[in-house]
């Protein structure tokens, strides 16, 4: 792999010693890093550099990182996994609702870092297609005809049901809200609903899953919303 064929990451987070950590670990996997103190400094580098992905911290020393993901948003798609310290659970979720693909909470292992890039770069390359069916594992959702199925077996659904688990498919690997899923599902004015989504989420666990008390397909993300299996799983 030349240089140029490896994905560039941009790093925006103040901590020199985190700024160090994730540019030795990322150029020992075969990226390419560049780093920002600031988010004036990130969003001027974005915009020169066209990234692959961002690594974006909540906590800088001029702007917030919310701030730096809505104004990154105004002109870029660009993949974003926020950087979280464990107890900005608000900020946290609110990027997640401001359009970021993905959190990460400090201090974090390497390993699941860098699964977790490996999956926002393919929402680039392929979740971000109008794949008419999507296959996880033995579950198939064939988004043209409504239709899903477990292996051989035809698994029926009702309306909210399908809706649900076609918009979690269609953003597999990535964390979605709470508030995401019922505006998505249930509509504007439904977001602290979420009774509702409790309800149904049991409900697809008890069709789709082995085990629903051990889930494997609908991931839950504590206070913060649902993941799908990934795609490869």
């Amino acid at each position: 792999m030349t240089p140029t064929d490896k994905p560039l990451v941009l790093v925006i987070d103040d901590e020199p010693q985190i700024q160090r950590l994730l540019t030795v670990t990322l150029e020992a996997n075969h990226f390419r890093v560049l780093a920002a103190a600031s988010g004036q400094e990130g969003l001027s580098l974005a915009a020169q550099h066209r990234p692959a992905v961002v690594l974006l911290d909540l906590g800088l020393p001029d702007l917030r990182g919310n701030e730096v993901l809505r104004r990154l948003r105004e002109w870029s798609d660009v993949p974003v996994v926020i950087l979280s310290v464990e107890d900005d659970e608000a900020g946290k979720v609110s990027a997640l609702d401001e359009g970021a693909d993905d959190y990460v909470t400090k201090p974090f292992n390497t390993a699941e870092l860098l699964a977790r890039l490996r999956v926002a770069l393919r929402h680039v390359s392929k979740a971000e297609l109008d794949d008419p069916t999507i296959q996880i594992g033995r579950l198939t959702v064939d988004l043209a005809h409504r239709r899903v199925t477990n292996g051989s077996e035809e698994i029926k659904l009702t309306a909210t049901e399908y809706n649900l688990l076609r918009y979690l498919v269609r953003h597999a690997g990535k964390v979605v809200t709470h508030r995401q899923l019922l505006r998505e599902v249930w509509g504007p004015g439904h977001e602290d609903q979420t009774h509702y989504l409790r309800v149904y989420v049991a409900r697809l666990r008890d069709k789709l899953e082995d085990d629903p008390s051990q889930p494997k397909l609908i991931l839950s993300e504590q206070s913060v919303g649902y993941r799908f299996a990934n795609r490869d799983a």
